[in-house]
């Protein structure tokens, strides 16, 4: 009987022992999943400079990509509320659909020197006068016709405890596109766990120089391609915007916002005024800088967006002072990534800058920099899932 019991113990134990084994081996390789990223060849420019893609995943199947020609952010991919993983920004197979420079809206780029309008294209700086190119109607834009989103970026990896990222360097020289100084400009991609993608921009010159740094990635939650932002749910935190003359040059006004078809104050569909909206003002749709509510210099939310169809959201926080909202009113059907295909109003930007044409208006917070300085703007976008 003894003897029994004491097979019949032993057999309990090595039962437990094994389940605990297998229990301690699953935490064991849950634990030692982690994020990465890879780098792989993405091909030749014209002139020969070779250009590198880099790929950020975390462990919640977060996925970003991004080159080094002209510090493109490729493809965001996140989860949907039943945890489908699906590409939600405007993109191109190759290295070509990017140096089409007239036709790709500058889908995910890094912009510099300045992103946003300048009127006419001029702007005084110590005394001295300065003529840009006008690239945009009467207005340059985007920093020109070779702005940032043309060049090719010095990158490294950039890993830490709990983020994995790129960092890009650009060396922009004294007169290029016309703007004064050598100015050095860096940003670092991250990505964490908890799926916020964020971007650091750090630069300084050796002249006083006018800058406004942001990227231009074009979102649609519900899937690029997959047709119109216009019920995605809009929120922004600002009670006022920048009035804007026809051709959309800050009128120096900050308008209140409340109770007109330009309030996003609380949740709204993006579509759901854009018959009352006039036409001359945003071209068929928005593309206006808000005044971000709170202090700028300090990290706050400057918008968040709900797709009711995926569940998906993302918040955007920056310690800008401004955010361009832009429907993708200048779309024309371009092909993107895959076939896709990009109409008017197919997809949006959330661009965190400070206010267009600042370099003309002395109310505007400055955009100068002056050597000894160096310029920060950073930014957060954390993507979630809604009921």
């Amino acid at each position: 009987m003894l003897t029994r019991f004491l097979t019949l113990s032993l057999v309990i134990a090595v039962c437990l022992g094994t389940a605990c084994n297998k229990t301690a081996n699953k935490t064991k390789k849950k634990s030692e999943k982690k994020m990465s990223i890879t780098v792989a060849d993405y091909g030749t420019t014209e002139d020969g400079a070779k250009i590198e893609e880099y790929t950020l995943t975390n462990t919640s199947g977060m996925v970003v990509k991004l080159i080094t020609y002209g510090g493109h952010v490729t493809s965001v991919q996140v989860p949907d509320r039943d945890g489908k993983i699906g590409e939600v920004t405007n993109g191109f197979d190759d290295l070509k659909g990017y140096q089409n420079w007239k036709a790709n809206h500058h889908f995910g780029g890094t912009i510099g020197r300045f992103g946003n309008r300048i009127a006419k294209g001029q702007f005084s700086l110590d005394g001295k006068d300065y003529q840009l190119a006008v690239n945009n109607g009467p207005n340059h834009l985007h920093g020109g016709t070779a702005g940032f989103d043309q060049k090719v970026w010095k990158a490294e990896k950039v890993e830490t405890a709990d983020s994995v990222g790129v960092k890009l360097t650009y060396v922009s020289p004294d007169g290029e596109e016309t703007y004064p100084g050598t100015l050095t400009s860096s940003v670092v991609y991250a990505i964490n766990n908890d799926n916020d993608l964020s971007m650091s921009y750090t630069a300084t010159t050796d002249k006083a120089t006018v800058l406004n740094l942001t990227n231009h990635i074009y979102w649609n939650l519900a899937g690029a391609g997959s047709g119109t932002i216009l019920d995605h749910e809009l929120t922004l935190p600002c009670d006022k915007y920048l009035a804007v003359d026809p051709n959309l040059i800050p009128t120096g006004e900050l308008t209140d916002l409340k109770g007109t078809d330009m309030d996003f104050t609380t949740p709204m569909k993006i579509g759901s005024r854009f018959a009352k909206v006039k036409k001359d003002d945003v071209n068929g749709g928005y593309d206006h800088c808000y005044v971000i509510n709170g202090e700028a210099g300090k990290i706050r939310l400057a918008a968040k967006v709900v797709d009711p169809a995926t569940g998906r959201t993302m918040e955007v926080h920056t310690d800008q002072p401004g955010i361009q909202f832009y429907t993708g009113n200048f779309l024309e059907g371009q092909s993107g990534r895959k076939g896709e295909e990009y109409k008017k109003q197919f997809a949006m930007c959330l661009e965190t800058q400070h206010y267009p044409d600042s370099p003309n208006q002395e109310k505007f917070p400055s955009t100068v920099l002056k050597p000894g300085e160096t310029y920060t703007h950073n930014t957060v976008h954390k993507f979630g899932v809604s009921k």
